[in-house]
């Protein structure tokens, strides 16, 4: 994303998203694009590498694969909308149960590897988002990038206004790189967590 950004592609771009979040990408311009980039990884770290680990260590491979596909099932259908609302709750609801530890560990893993600034805004704004975990994450870091994730998104057409976190600028595409470099160093940190647990 950042290097087709870099190129100036925005329709490429807006392509690109759909891999990585749910998030109509019509019409979002270069400075939309890369903080739902950034959001994403953010929340991803937790989803997709510190939920893992943590349930890899409490129940072994077992505890990993029933973790992904709860996490997998809440990707595909839990979603507020009439096609899913009886069932997709349920799965939402699991997900958020998963989740719950792995996104507060992912939050302090943020602050230990980049500093105050991150646990200022996390303890400040955290609890804003609507999902009761992405917050965590989300709000982590922003502190840590010293950007304001957050704002007025839009998802199969019903626009949703999300509380801002953190105190910064919005992001640029210099701030996915850094996301990212951010994220790898938190999943190291909790795989030498958990090593050293197990």
């Amino acid at each position: 994303m950042e290097r087709i950004l870099e190129d100036g592609d925005l329709e490429a771009a807006r392509g690109r998203l759909s891999h990585l979040c749910a998030r109509d990408p019509k019409g979002l311009d270069e400075a939309a694009l890369a903080r739902a980039t950034v959001e994403s990884v953010a929340e991803n770290t937790s989803d997709a590498a510190i939920a893992p680990l943590v349930w890899g260590a409490v129940g072994g491979v077992p505890g990993l694969l029933a973790y992904r596909a709860v996490n997998t099932l809440d990707a595909m259908v839990g979603y507020r909308n009439p096609r899913y609302e009886r069932f997709g709750w349920a799965a939402a609801r699991l997900d958020d149960a998963a989740n719950w530890v792995p996104a507060r560990l992912t939050g302090m893993l943020v602050v230990l590897c980049s500093g105050r600034g991150a646990w200022r805004v996390l303890r400040r704004d955290g609890g804003n988002h609507p999902s009761p975990n992405a917050g965590r994450c989300e709000a982590a870091f922003a502190g840590a990038l010293g950007v304001r994730l957050g704002g007025t998104n839009s998802y199969g057409g019903a626009v949703e206004h999300r509380p801002e976190m953190g105190d910064g600028r919005a992001p640029e595409v210099r701030d996915i790189g850094r996301a990212v470099r951010l994220s790898a160093a938190v999943t190291f940190a909790a795989a030498a967590l958990v090593w050293g647990l197990r």
